[in-house]
Formats: C-alpha cells, sequence, structure tokens
C-alpha cells in the first residue's frame, strides 16, 4: 500500500479491533493472571468486565474532553480577536492555575456541591485538561502570517470569514495538537475518578492498591496505557490527514 496515511489508518483499525476483542475475553485475562500471580485468590475486580469499565471510562473522557474543546477553542479564538486581547492574561492566569491545581483537590471541593461520581470527575477533568487546548489555539491562531490576512481583507473578507477561511484552516493542526495533549492527560488522568465512584479503568487500580493485589492493578493499567496509545495514533492520524506528503503533491 503506497499511500502512507491510508496504511496508518488501516494498521489503527487492527489494532483497535484487537483491543476490543482482548478487553472482551474476560476469561484470557483470568488465564494469563492466574498465571502470573498464582498466589492470588482473586486476579479479577469483581466489579464489572473489562469491556464495561473501559466504556465507563470512555465516557468520563469523552464528556470532559468534549466540554473542553467546546469551550478552550472559542475562548482561545476569543481572546485572539480585538474585543478580547483585554482578558489574555487573565484566560492564561486562569487555565495555568486549572491545570496546576491538583484534580484530586478539585474532586475534594466538587463532593461537597456535586455528590460523588461522574460530575465531579467531569468537573475535574475539564479544568485539568483546558490548559494546551487554550495555549494552542492562541498559539496557532497567531502564527498565521499577518500578510496573508491583509490579503484575505484585501478581497474583501470580513473578520468572520477571514477567521473561518483563512485562520482556522491554517492553525487547525496546532490546535488538534493541543486537543491530543489534553486528551491523553485525560485519559491518565480519569483514573481518580474511581476514588468517588465514577467507575473506569481506575476502579481496579484502586481497588489493586487498597487490597495488595497486583493482579487488580494490571488488570486496570495495561487497558488504560493501550487506550491512551490508541487514542494518541487516532487523533495523529486526524492531525496528519490535514497535511500532504510531499509524495502526494507529486500525485
Amino acid at each position: 500500500m503506497r499511500n502512507p496515511k491510508i496504511r496508518r489508518w488501516l494498521i489503527l483499525g487492527i489494532a483497535s479491533a484487537a483491543f476490543i476483542a482482548l478487553i472482551a475475553n474476560m476469561q484470557l485475562w483470568q488465564m494469563a493472571l492466574s498465571f502470573l500471580f498464582p498466589g492470588e485468590t482473586q486476579v479479577l475486580h469483581p466489579r464489572a468486565d473489562l469491556l464495561i469499565l473501559t466504556l465507563e471510562h470512555l465516557e468520563l473522557v469523552g464528556i470532559s474532553s468534549s466540554l473542553t474543546i467546546l469551550i478552550g477553542v472559542p475562548v482561545g479564538i476569543w481572546v485572539t480577536r480585538p474585543s478580547g486581547s483585554n482578558f489574555l492574561p487573565i484566560v492564561n492566569d486562569l487555565t495555568s492555575f486549572g491545570q496546576t491545581f491538583p484534580p484530586v483537590a478539585v474532586l475534594a471541593l466538587a463532593v461537597p456541591m456535586l455528590g460523588f461520581g461522574l460530575v465531579p470527575t467531569v468537573v475535574a477533568l475539564f479544568l485539568y485538561g483546558l490548559l494546551p487546548v487554550v495555549r494552542n489555539t492562541i498559539a496557532g491562531l497567531r502564527a498565521v502570517p499577518p500578510d496573508l490576512l491583509d490579503a484575505a481583507y484585501g478581497m474583501g473578507m470580513s473578520r468572520r470569514q477571514a477567521l473561518l477561511k483563512v485562520e482556522l484552516p491554517l492553525a487547525a493542526r496546532v490546535i488538534l495538537a493541543g486537543v491530543r495533549i489534553s486528551v491523553i492527560i485525560n485519559i491518565g488522568t480519569a483514573m481518580i475518578g474511581a476514588v468517588i465512584g465514577a467507575g473506569g479503568l481506575g476502579s481496579p487500580i484502586i481497588a489493586g492498591l487498597v487490597q495488595d493485589n497486583l493482579a487488580f492493578i494490571i488488570e486496570g493499567a495495561v487497558p488504560a496505557a493501550i487506550l491512551a496509545i490508541l487514542a494518541d495514533q487516532l487523533l495523529a492520524n486526524i492531525e496528519g490527514s490535514l497535511t500532504h506528503s510531499p509524495q502526494e503533491a507529486n500525485h
């Protein structure tokens, strides 16, 4: 297959199918973990199958990352416009504070107001993943050459048309790189949701730490690591599809 982009998508599809087959086969996990840890009386976390835990994890990451993108990108655009430029230092400080403030501390503050489970975990992940999206949106838009904008305005485009047709397409790769970082951060950080009953792949890890059961920890950590790799490659493929290789340009 000569097109490297198609080849990358095909490899990702095969790897994703293999991952689904892996987490759906609990008998395989039972055999493997029993072999690795013969001294453990229980090697599988009893709360739920891996497929359910993975879906819960994806729900946490999907909701929080969607909110991050839906809010972070418009905020990044706004502070690069004349109407919002005065708020740029404040936005930078707030997003930086959101990531430096530990997610566990956010959970501790959110639980009394929002209760246990999904909502406080999503709030913590949203705040923690906001910085790279906002920063990359600002950086991508600021990197657009001024002469291109002048040419767009000279052609009669309004500021909104220039944003949609010139600035955002040119900044898309940088913005997607920020989204990619944010999503991977959230996949790892979502583990803490298990502490307050949000489920996900953090459940067997937390149970394993509490019960000193390494089999539980591996049951949660291995799928989470593979999930992060697959998500990273998915977003990398999307990011790469926005550019053309020299070979494609020749064709």
